[in-house]
Formats: C-alpha cells, sequence, structure tokens
C-alpha cells in the first residue's frame, strides 16, 4: 500500500512539531511519499517563514542589505534542525538564496525557499530521498500547470524510490525558473504526487480533526464530517467552506483516490475521508452547513414573461455585458430573480437596470441587498423525506425570514436566503435540528 502525506506549515512549525510528524509517518509503512509546508507559527503573534521571505525579498528589490533578515529566517531552521539532533549544514542553501534574493530571482522563488529548506530538513530526519519539485513540476507560461510533462516526469523521477520527501507549494516554468501554485499550493502538490505514483491514500494532516459540519465561530464544537463525496464538499466549498483547494481535488477525483483529513496533535482521531461515491450511511440527514454575506437579489416582473422565448437569456446577457456572473436564479410564472454578490453589482446597477429595460422591457424591477445565502448539503436528504420542512420549521420557531429557496434536481443540496442579519442565527437553528436534536 502506498500513501503521500502532506504536512501543513503549523504541522511543521517547531522541532517539537517535526517529531509529531515523524512518529505519525514511522507508525505506518505505507506512508512512504511526504509533502511538507514552510515552518508555520509558532505561537500567536509569531511570523511564517514564508511572509519573512517575502519580506527579505522586498528589501532586496529595493536595494537595501538582507544579511540579517536572511540569518534570522536560517535561525529559523537551525532551531529546528538542533532541536531534532541533526547534524546537517543549511549554510550553503542560504548562501545561495541570498545572492539569488540580490539578483531578484522573483517573489515566487523567493516564497518557494521555504518549502524547499523544510523539504531537505524533513528528509535527513526521516532519512529519505529528497526530490527537489522544480525538476518534475512543470508549469505553462500562462501560469497553469503543465499536466502532461508533471506526471511523465514524475513518475520518471519517483520510479525505484521507495520513500521520498517532494517539498509542496512550487515547480518550474518551462525556462528553469521557480513557479509557485497560485492557492493551497502545498495541497495541490501532494494530489499531483498521489495520482503520479497512483496512491491508495491521500492524507492531508493540518491542526483540525477533519471537516467540521458547520463554522466553529458559530456553533460552538460542531461535529466532524466522518465521510463525504466529492460532490458535497464542492458544494459545500462553493459557499465558503475551506479545507482543501478545489485544484488539489480534481488530480484525485480523476483517479478514484480517497482523501482523510488528519489531526497533527491528535492524530488517534479519524478525521474526514473524501471519497468519489460511497454506501457508508451519514450520521445525520445533512452532511454540513456553509454560508456567505453580501449579496443581492435583482427581482424580474412581467407579465406572460414565461411565454416569451429567450427571456432568461436576454437577462442574463446583461449581466454578461457588464462583467458580472450570478449564482442563483430563482425563477416564477411571472418573475425572475438574479442573486449577484453586492460589491460587485453595486458598481454597475444602473447601467444593468438600464440594460435589463431595454432587453426585456420588464413591468418592474425590484432590488434588494444585504442578503446571505447558505447551503444545507447531504446525501442522506435523498432518502429522507421532509428535509425542507424541518429546515423552515427551524428557521420559523427561530424568527428567521426565508427570502429564496432553490434545490437542486440531484437533491444533493437546498440553497436559503435570508438578511444578512439572520445569517448566524439561521446557521445555528439548521445545526440544531438536524445535528443537535437530531430531528
Amino acid at each position: 500500500m502506498k500513501k503521500v502525506v502532506k504536512f501543513g506549515g503549523s504541522s511543521l512549525a517547531s522541532a517539537e512539531q517535526f517529531k509529531k510528524v515523524g512518529d505519525i509517518i514511522r507508525s505506518d509503512e505505507s506512508r512512504r511519499y511526504v509533502v511538507p509546508s514552510a515552518p508555520g507559527k509558532r505561537f500567536d503573534g509569531d511570523i511564517k517563514v514564508t511572509d519573512m521571505l517575502y519580506e527579505c525579498y522586498r528589501a532586496a528589490e529595493k536595494g537595501e542589505k538582507i544579511a540579517g533578515k536572511i540569518k534570522k529566517i536560517q535561525a529559523r531552521y537551525q532551531e529546528i534542525i538542533d532541536g531534532l539532533g541533526l547534524d546537517l549544514k543549511l549554510d550553503e542553501q542560504f548562501a545561495e538564496i541570498e545572492k539569488n534574493f540580490i539578483a531578484q530571482a522573483g517573489s515566487d522563488y523567493a516564497a518557494s525557499r521555504g518549502e524547499f529548506l523544510n523539504g531537505i530538513v524533513m528528509a535527513n530526519y526521516l532519512g529519505y530521498t529528497f526530490v527537489d519539485p522544480a525538476e518534475c513540476i512543470f508549469f505553462e507560461d500562462n501560469g497553469n500547470l503543465d499536466g502532461e510533462m508533471t506526471y511523465k516526469k514524475l513518475e520518471e523521477r519517483l520510479e525505484g524510490i521507495d520513500h521520498a520527501v517532494i517539498p509542496g507549494f512550487y515547480g518550474s516554468l518551462h525556462d528553469g525558473s521557480v513557479k509557485t501554485f497560485s492557492r493551497g499550493g502545498s495541497d495541490v502538490t501532494g494530489s499531483i504526487v498521489a495520482k503520479a505514483i497512483h496512491a491508495d491514500l491521500y492524507e492531508n494532516w493540518t491542526d483540525v480533526s477533519g471537516m467540521l459540519v458547520t463554522d466553529p465561530r458559530i456553533v460552538d464544537n460542531p461535529a466532524v464530517i466522518e465521510t463525504i463525496t466529492y460532490k458535497e464538499l464542492r458544494e459545500l466549498a462553493y459557499m465558503g467552506a475551506t479545507v482543501l483547494h478545489e485544484d488539489a481535488i480534481f488530480p484525485l477525483r480523476q483517479e478514484g483516490i480517497p482523501i482523510n483529513i488528519r489531526n497533527t496533535n491528535r492524530p488517534q482521531d479519524k478525521g474526514t475521508v473524501i471519497v468519489e461515491s460511497t454506501c457508508y450511511k451519514p450520521a445525520y440527514t445533512i452532511t454540513g452547513i456553509a454560508g456567505r454575506k453580501g449579496f443581492a437579489s435583482i427581482n424580474i416582473e412581467k407579465d406572460m414573461m414565461n411565454s416569451e422565448i429567450g427571456f432568461g437569456r436576454k437577462v442574463l446577457q446583461v449581466f454578461e455585458d457588464n462583467g458580472l456572473s450570478f449564482e442563483h436564479m430563482p425563477s416564477g410564472i411571472d418573475t425572475l430573480t438574479v442573486y449577484v454578490h453586492q460589491s460587485e453589482f453595486e458598481e454597475k446597477e444602473q447601467n444593468i437596470i438600464s440594460g435589463l429595460h431595454r432587453a426585456v422591457a420588464p413591468d418592474a424591477i425590484d432590488l434588494e441587498a444585504d442578503l446571505a445565502l447558505i447551503a444545507v448539503v447531504g446525501r442522506g436528504m435523498r432518502r429522507n423525506r421532509g428535509t425542507a420542512g424541518r429546515i423552515f420549521s427551524a428557521l420559523a420557531h427561530n424568527h428567521v425570514n426565508v427570502k429564496m429557496i432553490d434545490q437542486g434536481s440531484s437533491e444533493l443540496n437546498i440553497i436559503i436566503g435570508v438578511e444578512n442579519r439572520d445569517f448566524e442565527t439561521a446557521i445555528r437553528a439548521i445545526y440544531d435540528i438536524f445535528v443537535t436534536a437530531q430531528l
């Protein structure tokens, strides 16, 4: 069995955290390929190594002396090296970094050095082979991953290597210059490596024990989701739930490789498993609740709208012409409502209103601002009657007025529109009835 294990910055912030990671890896011989992030914060108010590198590089761009800043960064790594009792010196690597900073090798190069150096430390600590992703993960000139070349080179590079450390977050352009992923970089690297070696499981170790049913800033100590499908995750991520960036999910989904979100500080917790599909019965009717504030609705009324061919297309064309995408579009016989991000709409509202009048000659247009959208997601909703009824009952009991409801044909999610001021109350009410009370 082959596992790829990725560890976030908080999991590798100090020698103590490194030891926890080492114990986790050594406890399972199938954890053979390790993707480390750069050291994160050791305590509140601390600075991430990546931020230190950015600050140092900005100083180099201004022509300032950077030797002192370089020494501070090196001291962070030396603290980890000494704490692990390793016979390792990074003087040569830091001399090269300082030279390239002064030569202004680029901000991507600067940002990537945190993972690069941590990869060297990790490889020495574990006794694994160090593999520089700049040699086997490639980007097109437009910044997109060159998947075909990357998977070919990764397979070739890792062939015959039973245990390897591959730093996350970066690769290279075809001219050899370092290029970083835009977001969720180390997660993406882990998923690429997992696909390239045809891994049986991708473990993503962080500082939480899996994905939570809802936002812990709204609901105290929410339950952990044991198993979630890619489709459910996509629905929740779209509405703001963050656990993995979608770019990290697609390579694994293509190969059918499960993802396990685990907690470095609580390795005994099973975490959350993300899968393509499952017969596993969910613990609750719903899998998760997520949402966002800051939407506006544009309600368009016109008699006999339903019989006017092309009406919806003409409406959406107005939004497209103004560079605005829509979130939801519930409709009735003579009404059609478009939900958009309020901050984007406010800049263009009068242009859109006049455009709608010219395009479809509506009887009336009404605007409403300060709205929130909440997604209630779960494969268990397909088999349970009255899910929408329970949601409405919970919201009514908590004096929340529902402005909109939209259910997808897959019966996997229900989107509810409420006022911004009712957002937290609504999420708590839905959580209580489905998870706390399990009615």
